[in-house]
């Protein structure tokens, strides 16, 4: 009978009525569970997110310790064969989010996934997808100037980058206590920019300006795309070499691909290794939405200036393209500018739907992906400078 009570006394539903705050955690999960499954809103990620924050949740299952990693250092004695206490499984996962291998493995499938063709054709559109960076830093101010540090609020911040990895890497090193928050909201608005975007879009742009038809783009040589990755890589990591280690994996993947050499070596990054690295990935960064950490007013702040960031970043690149057919011949269609945030494709495709709603033969889609490429690019750099004055 003594090992029977005993055995009662550690089932999670005699611990569930100690921790009422792990059962609205667990009803979390299953929301964001259910948008993933039943919604479609950035399900790769966001199902492994909601499960990772399921797990860690469930009492008593001890899969995840956040005293290991408190204060942003590893406790690394933990791992040691002498050490009293035994990692969980996520405990062990959680070490490629907090060394940077995950975001920066899916950075080189992203790259071999990615056409830089009308970037480079067309390369005015780099400075849209500059422009589109301004929701990142705008937002690090208004945050770093209220209840945030200044590493929380470029954490923050870098949400308005539409870059869910680079997200999840530049809060795992300036802000790790926010990153399971951060991670769901950057993923959330990436999902939603279908919805948050058109509106925006059509208050800055007139019918006239919609309506605007861009040229052709010029065909890309295999040289010039060959050539690109490794430039960018040198340029950007001379400049911002914080940033090296995303551009310079982004770049990798692409010049694997462009190369035409490592066939092999590009399929794998794209699907294997990219699918196992997004598993990973998400259930570890759902790990950390303990109800310690993600309950808290600040869930909410950073879910309301997430928005923000999206908002103005769309606002600026459609802005910049506006302000840049004052000095042009050749007019931009400035819907193209709302690209600049680097949800790629996703970004680029409402610029195409938006455009078409004015004019049905209207083609943006190979224009917006000039921008939308830029933004990728963008954020990286925007990322790099975080890292360096606040990392």
């Amino acid at each position: 009978m003594d090992a029977i009570v005993n055995f009662m006394q550690q089932t999670g539903f005699s611990l569930l009525g100690e921790t009422p705050a792990d059962l609205i955690m667990i009803l979390i999960s299953l929301l964001l569970a259910y948008l993933a499954i039943v919604k479609k809103y950035e399900p790769l990620l966001l199902l492994p997110i909601a499960f990772g924050m399921l797990l860690t949740n469930l009492p008593g299952a001890d899969m995840f310790h956040e005293e290991i990693f408190a204060s942003g250092h590893i406790d690394w004695s933990v791992f040691s064969a002498s050490s009293e206490v035994t990692p969980g499984l996520i405990d062990i996962m959680y070490l490629g989010v907090k060394l940077g291998i995950y975001p920066c493995i899916i950075f080189i499938g992203v790259g071999a996934m990615t056409d830089f063709g009308p970037l480079i054709a067309n390369p005015k559109s780099l400075l849209l997808g500059a422009a589109a960076q301004l929701g990142i830093f705008t937002t690090y101010i208004v945050c770093a100037s209220t209840i945030f540090t200044q590493a929380q609020a470029g954490a923050i911040g870098i949400i308005g980058g539409a870059d869910g990895p680079t997200a999840i890497f530049v809060s795992s090193k300036l802000a790790p206590e926010l990153l399971g928050p951060i991670a769901i909201a950057a993923y959330c608005y990436m999902a939603l920019v279908p919805v948050i975007q058109p509106p925006i879009m059509r208050a800055l742009t007139t019918d006239q300006e919609r309506k605007i038809r861009m040229h052709e783009l010029r065909t890309v040589s295999k040289r010039e795309r060959i050539i690109f990755p490794i430039v960018v890589t040198i340029f950007v990591s001379l400049l911002v070499p914080s940033a090296t280690p995303l551009i310079g994996c982004l770049m990798l993947g692409n010049l694997m691909k462009e190369s035409g050499v490592v066939e092999r070596l590009s399929k794998t990054v794209q699907n294997e290794l990219m699918n196992i690295t997004t598993i990973l990935l998400g259930i570890s960064v759902g790990a950390t939405a303990t109800a310690t950490t993600f309950l808290t007013g600040r869930t909410l702040a950073i879910v309301a200036m997430g928005i923000v960031a999206f908002g103005i970043g769309t606002t600026g690149g459609v802005l910049l393209a506006k302000f840049m057919n004052l000095f042009l011949k050749e007019k931009i269609n400035p819907l193209i500018g709302s690209a600049g945030v680097s949800a790629v494709p996703m970004a680029a495709r409402v610029s195409q739907k938006v455009g078409q709603a004015e004019d049905p033969g209207n083609f943006l889609l190979m224009h917006a992906m000039g921008p939308n490429v830029a933004g990728v690019i963008g954020s990286a750099i925007a990322a790099g400078v975080l890292l360096a004055l606040f990392a």
